[in-house]
């Protein structure tokens, strides 16, 4: 359960005030919690296809906002500016988060400050690729 709570912190759920309005949201924080673990197993499911992990514990996920619409913004980047994916990746993503329950609308936007790096990979990635 430790891993699964470290984990989850890696990502950054800021649904603590509605995007447009600037109050509290309205989604019952048991659904809160419901939704973000689910977007955490959808992300699993994308794959950077030249390296054998999935992009979450790549550490290539560094924001979700969820607002009382349902939609969610992900920020996101990738292991190098000119990955040969750049332009599909946040398609998939944003794919992968439209299959949570309770999810209406997705868009994942690519950034790249902070640039990524090896340390945000998880323990479960570098013992994947045998770097621990």
């Amino acid at each position: 359960m430790a891993d699964d709570m470290k984990s989850r912190d890696m990502i950054d759920t800021s649904t603590e005030v509605a995007e447009d309005k600037g109050t509290p949201t309205t989604i019952p924080q048991e659904e809160l919690d419901r939704i973000t673990d689910a977007l955490i197993a959808a992300f699993k499911t994308v794959y950077d296809p030249e390296i054998p992990v999935d992009i979450y514990e790549l550490g290539l996920i560094y924001k979700v906002d969820l607002n009382d619409d349902r939609h969610v913004d992900i920020e996101m980047t990738l292991t190098a500016p000119g990955c040969p994916v750049a332009g599909e990746m946040p398609g998939w993503v944003e794919d992968a988060a439209r299959t949570v329950d309770g999810v209406q609308t997705a868009k994942a936007n690519l950034v790249f400050d902070p640039p990524w790096d090896i340390s945000r990979m998880s323990d479960e990635a570098r013992l994947q690729l045998n770097m621990l």
